[in-house]
């Protein structure tokens, strides 16, 4: 029997968005305030690296001061940076790195050393940058920093991680850069980096940044991590009797994509802003969601950059929605911490749903009645999180590796706890 969610939650805070706070904090002048809950590995992650880059950074329960290097003043670290599981870390600081005066070399664990890099290396080259990745094109990676020139770049794939490393480095480059995506993808760096004293200019799909200005400090308050909030929204909604209230939950356009979704399938999700209380540019809404009955949609493939991170849960509310769902142009789902299209087919499948990859898309046939069974996370924490929630539909569902939520949000099991 599936058990009830009721009350409300404040969520941990942004990872994207944080990522992004501690390196901009990090090559400013001055000391930095970031307002919000740092959860998670994948933040720690960064947080070890900006250090053994010479960055001070400190905590308590509720903000993190950071001591910014200024401008090219980031050092030689002594060891290797260890990114561990964070494509956001590694991919960031090599367009960091690019730029200051000094060498690193940057790797992480199994899963995120079979992670492309090339698609970073590439135009940070042409900026002028030194970097030798390892055989296949992963890490690890090594960066010697240089003067760079600033380019005008055209992205093949829209990918966030790409235009953030390509416009960190151009901060810290002669002349203007400039990105150009084929398609829309997040624009936290954008939106944050007004805070910090830099104007990007934007039309269209194309920004770009000044070089050579100096970042001053900041003062910002974090969003409630939206992609947190994906799987308690979809609780709420598949298990009977459940209203559950979402506190501060970013709601940036580009990242709520799987709101719309859950939404057109019939999910009853009502969207509350939140006044300006120093989160800057950022849209921030509390989600109130009740429990509904669901019914199946279609997802194209122009919508995939916006809810990329929420297909796996999206996925299990389309195994219990009336009808066949398909979700097209999954590519790169199969390059995330694990294949991700693959493993969330066998999350469903293992567990009575019925689910099946066609090419790059995916198939999902509901509503079918969730039984326990054993479930294979390949150390992923989005696909260990999807298992949790439908445990919460149906007994007896285990996981072969439950740790692996801590890279996102360790927290989960006390507010599960909490809710239920």
């Amino acid at each position: 029997m599936s058990r009830r969610l009721r009350g409300a939650l404040s969520l941990p805070g942004d990872k994207s968005i944080l990522h992004r706070a501690l390196i901009l904090a990090a090559m400013a002048q001055g000391d930095s305030v970031l307002e919000g809950r740092l959860e998670g590995e994948d933040l720690r992650s960064t947080w070890r690296c900006l250090q053994g880059l010479g960055v001070g950074i400190s905590s308590d329960a509720k903000r993190i001061a950071v001591k910014g290097r200024g401008w090219r003043g980031l050092k030689s670290p002594l060891r290797i940076l260890d990114a561990g599981n964070s494509g956001t870390t590694l991919r960031l600081l090599m367009g960091v790195i690019a730029g200051n005066p000094m060498k690193a070399t940057l790797t992480g664990d199994s899963s995120l050393c079979r992670r492309p890099m090339g698609r970073v290396a590439e135009p940070l080259r042409r900026m002028g940058a030194a970097i030798e990745l390892s055989h296949g094109e992963v890490a690890p990676v090594r960066v010697a920093g240089c003067a760079l020139k600033g380019i005008s770049f055209t992205s093949p794939i829209p990918s966030a991680q790409v235009k953030s490393a390509v416009l960190l480095a151009g901060l810290l480059a002669s002349g203007e850069t400039t990105v150009t995506e084929p398609a829309p993808s997040r624009d936290h760096t954008e939106r944050m980096l007004p805070l910090f004293g830099i104007h990007p200019k934007r039309e269209g799909l194309r920004v770009s940044v000044p070089g050579g200005l100096r970042l001053g400090r900041a003062r910002l308050r974090v969003p409630g991590d939206v992609s947190s909030a994906a799987f308690w929204a979809v609780a709420a909604t598949l298990a009977p009797g459940s209203e559950l209230r979402l506190l501060g939950a970013g709601a940036n356009p580009f990242r709520t994509g799987f709101l719309d979704v859950l939404e057109r399938m019939g999910a009853r999700i009502e969207r509350i802003p939140v006044r300006d209380e120093g989160y800057g540019m950022e849209p921030v809404a509390d989600l109130l969601v009740r429990s509904s009955s669901l019914h199946a949609a279609q997802v194209a493939a122009d919508e995939v950059p916006g809810l990329i991170d929420e297909v796996p849960v999206l996925a299990l509310a389309a195994s219990q929605a009336e009808g066949v769902s398909r979700f097209r142009g999954l590519s790169e789902l199969r390059l995330k911490e694990s294949d991700r299209l693959e493993a969330v087919a066998g999350l469903l499948t293992s567990l009575g749903g019925e689910a099946q990859v066609l090419g790059d898309d995916l198939v999902v046939k509901g509503p079918r009645r969730l039984q326990g069974g054993r479930v294979l996370t390949q150390g992923d924490h989005r696909i260990a999180l999807t298992a949790l929630v439908a445990g919460l539909l149906s007994p007896g569902v285990e996981l072969d590796d439950a740790d692996c939520v801590r890279l996102s949000y360790p927290s989960f099991y006390d507010d599960l706890k909490r809710l239920c």
